[in-house]
């Protein structure tokens, strides 16, 4: 490009992150999940999800030129986003520096054109905040930071480029805050004043999903995110089901931290430290499980001889969790189903304590309990529990329920029907609702431990029919 007369500048959070690998301000992310990639380095010499604008060049040009060095697909009708693809190497998005218009309500309100003539200051004011408006000439090693983003870096601070169309996309409240979690960064006063103003019901599910997601998985301490959120609106606004929690009681012998809103954010950490690694979608519900595990307590929590109890909060909290699964749209990530699976560990997030506690606990319990929920990540829930709270608690019991489960191989799911439709109808059974009840029958024997073998199947599939 430079040859053609044009400057490349790397921009982004790629150069962010560069800089926080040399020593600026951003803090260690924690554990990071098998799923993603370490932050880039310094040193990578492959980076993801790297960012490049070009000064100088039209942008007829511009996607010429790309072509030599591989395939170019362009993104994008008003405004292209050139992405190229070469063999062996990441793929890196190309853009012409461009300014953004406000002229609807919602993420696609915008008009966007793109100018190679621009000044670096313009370019980079559209930007979010000032630690993502510095860019770097690969070529020279030079930063462009018209921003003061490298101070603020250094200071641990969040700040508007611009207070001025900072709120044209209100999606970047909720950056503001995983961001402030993800690098343990302070947020601007003035920025988080007007981050308070700024409306957010044009916010389309899968947005506010993906800033969710990434504090959940990408922080080392999502509470940091959350009681950020809180101060600035966004639980109410976003997450109405958490706001009860917070002054929620509770009792002190076993909750000597305080509110259930303080438990739920320790309990988060507890779980993000816990489980890096679990695979995406069962990291994200474990995760959403440790958010929703105590909604049903603002509810079902009172005063009963002298002691703050909460009776049935494992069940009080199944229709908050769905309101608040329905609002993100979360229902199967990746071929699992998330939805099915975080409502079960809200409705007996107890359970392992409770099987624990008891002077006997059938196989059988076990095996229906796993038609509801995956009893490992039960496990790691009920964990993160138990240890998400100060004082000194004994968290054994997770570790002897996973070991049972474990034992009878009904960790992950129930046991599978030893009888099936086809040895029914071999039996000389007409099709319809006849089979299904038989084979109901008979398996709830298998879940008891009485049937073992698809002959004692058949045995039992002869009793019921009187053969």
């Amino acid at each position: 490009m430079r040859k053609a007369g044009g400057r490349t500048l790397v921009v982004g959070g790629w150069v962010r992150d560069r800089l926080g690998a040399q020593g600026s301000g951003l803090r260690a992310q924690g554990p990071t999940p098998n799923f993603q990639s370490a932050a880039p380095s310094a040193e990578s010499p492959e980076p993801k999800d790297i960012d490049l604008e070009v000064f100088g060049i039209p942008g007829d040009r511009l996607g010429a030129l790309l072509a030599s060095f591989g395939r170019v697909e362009a993104v994008g009708q008003s405004f292209p986003v050139y992405k190229l693809i070469a063999p062996g190497h990441a793929e890196v998005d190309v853009a012409l520096p461009r300014r953004e218009s406000k002229r609807g309500r919602g993420h696609k309100g915008f008009e966007v054109h793109g100018d190679p003539f621009m000044s670096l200051e313009e370019a980079a004011r559209r930007r979010d905040f000032t630690v993502n408006a510095i860019s770097w000439d690969p070529l020279t090693g030079e930063y462009e930071d018209p921003f003061d983003g490298r101070l603020d870096l250094d200071r641990a601070v969040l700040r508007a480029v611009d207070l001025d169309t900072f709120g044209d996309d209100s999606l970047r409240v909720l950056r503001a805050v995983q961001f402030a979690a993800r690098f343990e960064f302070t947020l601007d006063e003035a920025t988080a004043a007007l981050c308070r103003r700024i409306p957010l019901d044009d916010l389309p599910a899968e947005r506010i999903w993906g800033e969710l997601e990434k504090l959940l998985v990408q922080a080392a301490r999502p509470s940091i995110g959350f009681r950020l959120a809180l101060d600035l609106g966004v639980i109410e606004r976003v997450l109405p089901e958490m706001l009860p929690l917070v002054g929620c009681e509770q009792e002190p012998d076993w909750h000597p931290e305080g509110d259930v809103w303080t438990h739920t954010l320790m309990v988060i950490d507890k779980a993000r430290e816990l489980n890096a690694d679990l695979d995406r979608p069962r990291l994200l519900t474990v995760m959403l499980g440790a958010v929703c595990h105590d909604l049903g307590k603002p509810a079902t929590t009172a005063f009963v001889d002298g002691r703050i109890r909460s009776l049935g909060h494992e069940q009080g909290g199944v229709e908050p969790t769905l309101r608040l699964l329905d609002r993100l749209n979360a229902h199967t990530i990746d071929g699992f189903d998330v939805r099915t699976q975080v409502v079960g560990l809200v409705a007996h997030h107890l359970k392992p304590s409770m099987f624990h506690k008891a002077a006997s606990v059938s196989d059988a319990a076990f095996r229906r309990l796993a038609q509801t929920v995956d009893l490992e990540l039960l496990a790691r829930l009920a964990r993160a529990d138990c240890l998400g709270r100060t004082g000194d608690f004994d968290c054994s019991a997770m570790d002897w329920f996973l070991s049972r489960a474990r034992s009878l191989g009904v960790e992950h799911r129930p046991p599978t029907p030893l009888l099936l439709g086809r040895h029914v109808l071999s039996l000389g059974v007409a099709p319809g609702p006849r089979v299904g009840e038989i084979l109901k029958q008979v398996y709830e024997k298998q879940l008891d431990g009485e049937i073992a073998s698809l002959e004692e199947g058949l045995v039992e599939a002869r009793k019921i029919l009187g053969m």
